[in-house]
């Protein structure tokens, strides 16, 4: 994989958070009283940031999995394994998802770092819809998750949408499997070409970077309290070259965007 970020993300999630960083000689009020630190306009300094009136330094270190090699095992932390995930998505409790590309499975990790295979199985290719491992993926490279728990992928080499409930159900939202194309529609009607990134709003769109077609697509629920695989429908914005896509909480200032065609 060619991209820098898949390189760096080959075997392992990282997560960069903040801890206080220096002491209290060193960044005035940092350390005892660090509520005092950068909150009544002291700087900090250099190599570290004022975040939530703390003088804090960044601190990367590995959610799950381990730089050393690729695989496919469940476990907790640096036990568990990953083929090359590219897309994760973050829900309301912590929980992390992944699109675990080589191995074509949706991975879950909880906040205790633990692991999961939510759907799919590991080097087993398809396209079947189904419950958990019975289900089947082609290379996913992109999920989104709203705010009930079901989780959206980007099935890029199946050219399709997939939907997962929290109970690990999977169904084929949009698309029909090794047909690509560009036709708006509703399901299987609808046709996408290695479609990379998907995220949802809070009402329930999804949108869809559509790669190989160059555009971005956006899936509208067809009816209040409806939603299914064939209670959707489509609405291409050609916006020029496809790229992943991630919202700001609610989707509605990436929407004023879309409609603007980004100006």
């Amino acid at each position: 994989m060619a991209s820098s970020r898949g390189a760096a993300l080959a075997f392992s999630l990282l997560v960069l958070s903040t801890a206080c960083g220096g002491s209290s000689s060193s960044n005035g009020a940092c350390g005892a009283a660090s509520q005092a630190c950068c909150a009544s306009g002291a700087a900090c300094n250099g190599g570290l940031s004022c975040q939530s009136g703390t003088c804090q330094t960044p601190n990367l270190t590995v959610l799950a999995g381990a730089p050393s090699g690729a695989g496919s095992l469940d476990g907790k932390g640096s036990t568990a394994r990953f083929s090359y995930p590219y897309g994760v998505a973050v829900d309301g409790s912590g929980n992390v998802y992944v699109a675990d590309q080589l191995n074509s499975t949706i991975r879950k990790i909880t906040p205790a770092g633990v692991v999961t295979t939510l759907a799919g199985s590991p080097g087993q290719n398809g396209s079947t819809d189904g419950n958990g491992s019975a289900a089947r993926f082609y290379n996913p490279q992109g999920v989104a998750v709203d705010g009930s728990g079901n989780v959206y992928v980007a099935d890029t080499f199946n050219s399709t949408i997939r939907k997962i409930t929290p109970a690990g159900v999977v169904s084929t939202l949009a698309g029909t499997a090794g047909q690509n194309g560009a036709t708006d529609g509703t399901g299987p009607a609808a046709h996408f070409f290695q479609p990379y990134g998907v995220a949802v709003d809070s009402s329930g769109n999804v949108y869809v970077a559509d790669m190989a077609n160059n555009t971005i697509r956006k899936i509208t629920p067809a009816h209040a309290g409806g939603v299914g695989g064939t209670d959707w429908q489509f609405r291409r914005h050609g916006l020029g070259r496809a790229l992943p896509l991630s919202l700001w909480r609610g989707g509605g200032q990436f929407r004023q965007r879309l409609r603007s065609g980004f100006r």
